[in-house]
């Protein structure tokens, strides 16, 4: 349920006039939408960068145009992996393309916490002893639970002017972020069974997946974009410079993270 103090404004972001409405007399852009599941690029485009530059055109045509914080995706550190990282890339060429507007980047690892559907029965295994490894159990990986999220964007509301122009890879604050042992003991698994699916299985299924998807009308999480992600072998960020910029801290690391959303998970449950 909405705070009462928030007017809800509802408007497609392809739609310039009703943007424009939208943004007279806003101080702040938080750009929050994103696409994550589907098999060409143009699944990905509306959100992920077409809507980028519809919210500058707006904004343009302000008096006084707002500062703008685009959401993006340490993904977009890659984005010949896939077409989900190409398109947030796009999304952040977009937002640069207009140096008129006081902007800024922040590029969130992966994302968890209560009612999350696609990390947290993962890590839900991992508590039962199973941690599934997609390709490359070398892997680094940063996490950042969704509360520590939010309170970034709050933050950067405080603080947009010392933001300008400039991107920041934010993450919970583990050092060179976590590997899968310590992702399943963050879990709070024990005695761990590591089992590594080869990256050509998950390459077939990923294919397999994408024509079923299209028969059935559905947009795919699985694609062979998404395992090349999946199996890259380093996605960590460091929140350093947004923590000097800011004075943001995450208050949550992998462990206390999970505990709060294993909790929340299991009320839903219920």
């Amino acid at each position: 349920m909405l705070d009462a103090r928030i007017s809800p404004w509802v408007v497609a972001l392809d739609d310039a006039d009703g943007l424009v409405e939208a943004l007279a007399g806003v101080d702040a852009v938080v750009h929050l939408a994103g696409a994550v599941r589907g098999a060409r690029p143009k699944d990905f485009a509306a959100a992920n960068s077409e809507a980028v530059s519809h919210l500058c055109a707006a904004a343009l045509r302000q008096a006084n145009p707002p500062s703008m914080l685009l959401v993006s995706s340490l993904a977009a550190t890659e984005p010949q992996l896939s077409d989900y990282a190409a398109s947030k890339r796009a999304g952040e060429l977009a937002l640069a393309a207009h140096p008129q507007i006081e902007s800024t980047v922040i590029r969130p690892p992966a994302v968890y916490g209560p009612g999350d559907r696609e990390l947290t029965p993962l890590f839900g295994l991992m508590r039962r002893g199973w941690v599934l490894v997609p390709g490359n159990p070398a892997q680094k990986l940063s996490f950042l639970y969704v509360d520590d999220l939010a309170d970034a964007i709050l933050f950067w509301l405080q603080a947009p002017r010392r933001c300008r122009g400039r991107q920041f890879n934010i993450d919970d604050g583990a050092e060179d972020g976590y590997d899968w042992p310590a992702i399943a003991a963050a879990a709070g698994a024990r005695n761990a069974r590591i089992l590594v699916m080869p990256k050509p299985l998950l390459q077939a299924a990923a294919k397999a997946n994408v024509g079923f998807s299209r028969l059935l009308g559905r947009a795919p999480m699985l694609t062979p974009g998404k395992v090349r992600e999946l199996s890259h072998d380093r996605w960590v960020g460091d929140g350093d410079d947004f923590t000097a910029a800011t004075g943001w801290r995450p208050r949550h690391d992998l462990a206390s993270g999970l505990e709060r959303t294993f909790r929340g998970w299991s009320s839903k449950e219920t």
